[in-house]
């Protein structure tokens, strides 16, 4: 995960390049799961798909709108529109105010940190109300890099591919309680399905 201190900016590329193809990332792709060859072959579904459906990796003023209101629902300092390519890209992002103390998250992570990746793994919705109760979580690069204490995310699954090409979750540095946990769990649903529309991808 790129860190950004408060009160410095990220300069944005001037060009944005398109999505690689599987070709020129393989090489050098780092696989993470214990079944290295069905990684890969998702990948290259997953880069075909984002080139068929005309989704480019890189930040989105449409999508960081829709990951501020989640966040703004939910009361959480970061929130993510978040697509699985050969790294973790937040293609919609909410950071904390600069002037808040917090620190601010670039646009892209490794694909082996935070707990999206679980999302595309499951395939289903994952909610944390409270990382430090649960042993399987507590520990993860996030939580030591910006605190996080309560993550709630939701998949976006290809109904073409069967894929998860992308999750949306919540994400802040307090835990919350399970009475809430529902809530919560309900405003990345509508984060997810709003999301999916923008993006034009037909989704399960």
């Amino acid at each position: 995960m790129t860190l950004t201190p408060p009160h410095q900016t990220t300069p944005e590329p001037a060009s944005p390049a398109p999505v690689p193809s599987l070709h020129t990332v393989q090489r050098r792709i780092q696989v993470f799961t214990d079944d290295p060859a069905t990684e890969l072959t998702e990948m290259a579904t997953r880069l075909s798909r984002f080139n068929e459906l005309g989704i480019r990796l890189e930040g989105s003023e449409v999508l960081d709108d829709i990951a501020v209101d989640m966040g703004e629902r939910a009361g959480f300092l970061y929130a993510m529109v978040n697509a699985f390519g050969e790294e973790q890209t937040f293609l919609g992002l909410r950071n904390p105010p600069r002037d808040a103390g917090y620190p601010l998250v670039g646009r892209t992570m490794s694909r082996a940190h935070g707990y999206c990746p679980e999302v595309v793994h499951r395939r289903r919705g994952l909610p944390l109300p409270n990382v430090a109760a649960s042993p399987r979580f507590q520990g993860n690069h996030v939580v030591d890099a910006i605190g996080i204490q309560s993550y709630f995310g939701s998949p976006l699954i290809d109904e073409t591919t069967g894929l998860v090409l992308a999750t949306v979750c919540i994400v802040d540095p307090e835990p919350r309680t399970l009475a809430d946990a529902a809530r919560l769990q309900a405003i990345v649903k509508d984060g997810a399905r709003a999301a999916a529309a923008k993006l034009k991808m037909p989704a399960l």
